[in-house]
Formats: C-alpha cells, sequence, structure tokens
C-alpha cells in the first residue's frame, strides 16, 4: 500500500506544480502589461468605441486620409488605363497582323510592281503604302533611266516603314510610364499614411496594436494597389514590345520584297530595250 500511496502523492504533487506554472505564465504577462501602462501612464484597456470593427478594402479605403483616396484613386485609374490599352491594342495588332499575312500573300503573287497595285488597290495597310510609294516614286522617275530608282525608292519604303511603327508603338509608351511611376506612387501613400499614424498615436497617447495597426494596414494597402498596378503594366508592355519588335520585322520584310519588284521591272525594262535594239 506504501508504493500506491507513494504514486498518488507524486502525481498530486505534480498537478499542483502545474497549476503553480500556469497560473504564473498568465499573471506574469498580465502584470507585466500592468507596470507598462504605470510607466508609461497608459491604460491597459482601450476604449471600444476607438477600435476598428471592420478592416476590409473598402472600409479602411473610406476612413483613410484624403491624400491616402486619392492616391488609391489615381492607382486604380491608371490600372484602368493599362487594361484599356491592353485590350485596345491587342485589337489592333490582331488586325495588323491579319493584314501582313495577306499582303505578304499578294506580294509573293505578284510578278510586277504593276499586279501588285492592281492587287492591293483598295487596301490601307502598311504594305499598301509600301507598294503605292514604289509605284508613285516609279512614275516620277518613268524618264529617268539607270540604277538610281532603287536608292529613290528604299528611301520612300524606309520612311513608310517609320511611320508604320509609329503607328503600331502608339500607347505602349503609357504602360510604360505606368509600370515605373506606380510602385512609388504607392510608396507615397503608404509613407503618408504611416505618418498619421504615428500623429494618430501622439494624440491618442496609446502604442496600443489594436489601435496602431488600421491606420498601418491603410498605409500599406497603397503599396499593394501600386504593384497590382506596376506589375501588369510592366509584362503586358514586355508583351508589346516583342510583339511591335516582329510585326516591324514583317514590315521590313514586305518592304524588300516590293524593293524586289521594282529591281524586275528594271530588269524587264533592260531587256526590252536591249531587244529592240538592231543588231550590229
Amino acid at each position: 500500500m506504501t508504493q500506491p500511496k507513494a504514486r498518488q502523492a507524486r502525481r498530486q504533487g505534480a498537478a499542483g506544480l502545474l497549476s503553480v506554472a500556469a497560473a504564473y505564465l498568465w499573471i506574469v504577462p498580465a502584470w507585466a502589461q500592468q507596470s507598462d501602462a504605470a510607466i508609461t501612464g497608459e491604460s491597459s484597456t482601450v476604449p471600444t468605441q476607438i477600435l476598428p470593427h471592420d478592416l476590409s478594402v473598402w472600409n479602411m479605403f473610406l476612413s483613410a486620409d484624403v491624400v491616402v483616396q486619392v492616391v488609391m484613386v489615381s492607382l486604380v485609374f491608371a490600372s484602368i488605363i493599362t487594361w484599356t490599352i491592353f485590350v485596345a491594342k491587342s485589337l489592333e495588332l490582331a488586325g495588323a497582323w491579319r493584314h501582313i499575312h495577306s499582303g505578304r500573300a499578294l506580294l509573293h503573287a505578284s510578278r510586277t510592281l504593276e499586279q501588285a497595285m492592281q492587287k492591293f488597290h483598295g487596301r490601307h495597310d502598311p504594305l499598301a503604302g509600301l507598294v503605292n510609294a514604289a509605284h508613285e516614286e516609279a512614275l516620277l522617275s518613268a524618264e529617268i533611266p539607270g540604277e538610281g530608282l532603287k536608292e529613290r525608292v528604299m528611301s520612300r519604303l524606309e520612311r513608310v516603314e517609320s511611320g508604320a511603327a509609329r503607328a503600331v508603338n502608339r500607347g505602349t509608351g503609357l504602360l510604360a510610364t505606368i509600370g515605373a511611376t506606380a510602385p512609388f506612387v504607392g510608396l507615397f501613400g503608404t509613407v503618408w499614411g504611416i505618418m498619421n499614424s504615428f500623429i494618430g498615436i501622439s494624440k491618442m497617447q496609446t502604442t496600443n496594436l489594436a489601435v496602431v495597426a488600421p491606420g498601418i494596414a491603410e498605409a500599406l494597402l497603397t503599396t499593394a494597389f501600386g504593384l497590382a498596378t506596376a506589375i501588369p503594366a510592366v509584362v503586358i508592355y514586355n508583351y508589346f514590345a516583342r510583339m511591335v519588335a516582329s510585326y516591324k520585322v514583317s514590315v521590313s520584310d514586305g518592304s524588300a520584297e516590293v524593293l524586289r519588284l521594282v529591281s524586275r521591272d528594271l530588269d524587264f525594262q533592260y531587256r526590252s530595250l536591249m531587244a529592240a535594239q538592231p543588231a550590229a
């Protein structure tokens, strides 16, 4: 009977030690908080009327400072511009690529510049502009024999290529601007919001996290808005940069085909002149 009693006593002693430890772990933090409050002059409780009840994105926006709200609205507006450019430019490039593919097929099927003019009649795409420019220069140089025609046609074709490149690049520069500045705009809103949070701390005379956290969360929300605006803008800009580069190469290939038609016409004219000359 002695051993069971000893084991029971040991169990009771262990249970008592655990109770004392639990009470210690509960009492010491509370005592420390009261001591800190006594030292700093703060109350350990926060009035419920100043505690936040809803930390959703919309409520944080409504409770934010006016400057922070302006920053958020500007970033949302920039994001709308980014996605609008993405949709509009995607449709524009899709149509431009269709014109390029069909125009290249027409150039392949043309044996002379005059045939190309007939096939491109009524079209208003860059390849049609290349054919029209070459034909116009050929008409102006009809009475000027020699290889100088190719140089003059090449000069005109380069101008048409530059115009097509400027047209297809329109709007992409705004994406680069948004992608580069949106994070800093969001950071400005964050700095402004945290500054207001510290001002609120000094007014309330408390550093309680329940009071400080909502203001800091509102400030950090502007950084999230800035990143959510900048990341898609940068990705979309890089995507369009690759698409535009490929488009320029295709237009340049079309220009080379038009120049080959001009060279072929010159060879046909030279052969006709040689055939018309009487044999010596």
